[in-house]
């Protein structure tokens, strides 16, 4: 079976630029401690290292 990530949304996205903006909302995360669980691949990984000061992550099997 695949691994997923649990990520959680921890700032605010005031401040940010508009590409961290863009990239949260490309992980499907809308407000603060919204919590979506993704599929483990290379391209979700490079968008979760781009916001990994915003967002905490968890692995689930």
């Amino acid at each position: 079976m695949a691994k997923k990530f649990k990520v959680t949304l921890k700032r605010s996205l005031i401040g940010c630029t508009e590409t961290q903006r863009n990239t949260v909302r490309c992980l499907g995360l809308r407000h603060r401690h919204q919590t979506v669980v993704i599929a483990d691949n290379p391209a979700m990984r490079g968008q979760i290292m781009k916001v990994q000061h915003m967002v905490d992550v968890q692995v689930e099997k």
